[in-house]
């Protein structure tokens, strides 16, 4: 299994997942502005929109998609227990796979790191947080997680509320929100996979200034 990421994105969320899995990947880093690997291929080349997390299987299928990626390594490795059984909880996964990726990731924060947003996106964007968040505040105000156990969507969750630091979006306001993320930077597969994606951002950091 190969994963197209790039350090800290959204494919963060299933470097987490594999963790949680024991599961191993080649992970292939992809630069977010020339959308091309360290060795200078074309990520255009496997995803048409040059999109990360991009993931190959062994048997050569391309999945892309956050969500998708997400659902297949859960489907993929079923003992670890990353997504609930049941046709519910399972709607209920889709659910908050949904609200991550809709109502959070680009509705907030895909304007906000935008250098092309034209004038008045990130204003936009900074308005429509606070009745995002309310609704996952009035969520977690009385869970450790997103649903009754660790899922691929608090994987996703927690990379997006992970953004926040680089942002005008302050989460204090939200105490249950800042709660539950400062549990799962704790949490060994994500503290892990932190370790490994920040020294590798500082590093594209210090590319993109050279």
């Amino acid at each position: 299994m190969h994963i197209y990421f790039s350090p800290l994105a959204c494919s963060l969320a299933t470097r987490i997942a594999l963790d949680e899995a024991g599961a191993s990947a080649d992970f292939i880093e992809v630069d977010p502005f020339t959308h091309r690997t360290l060795e200078g291929r074309e990520l255009r080349d496997v995803s048409p929109l040059a999109l990360v997390p991009t993931l190959r299987t062994d048997d050569g299928e391309i999945l892309t998609e956050n969500a998708a990626v997400l659902r297949y390594v859960a489907t993929r490795f079923p003992s670890a227990r990353l997504a609930p059984e049941g046709a519910m909880d399972r709607a209920r996964l889709d659910q908050w796979l949904s609200f991550v990726g809709t109502e959070l990731h680009k509705v907030v924060f895909a304007p906000l790191f935008d250098r092309h947003a034209p004038e008045g996106a990130r204003a936009y964007a900074l308005s429509k947080a606070p009745a995002r968040l309310d609704v996952l505040e009035a969520h977690l105000a009385d869970r450790e997680h997103l649903l009754d156990g660790f899922t691929v969507a608090d994987a996703y969750l927690v990379t997006v509320l992970n953004w926040a630091q680089a942002t005008p979006v302050d989460l204090a306001k939200w105490p249950a929100v800042t709660r539950y993320l400062a549990r799962q930077r704790s949490r060994p597969s994500v503290a892990r996979s932190l370790a490994i994606e920040l020294p590798l951002y500082l590093e594209e950091q210090k590319r993109r200034s050279s």
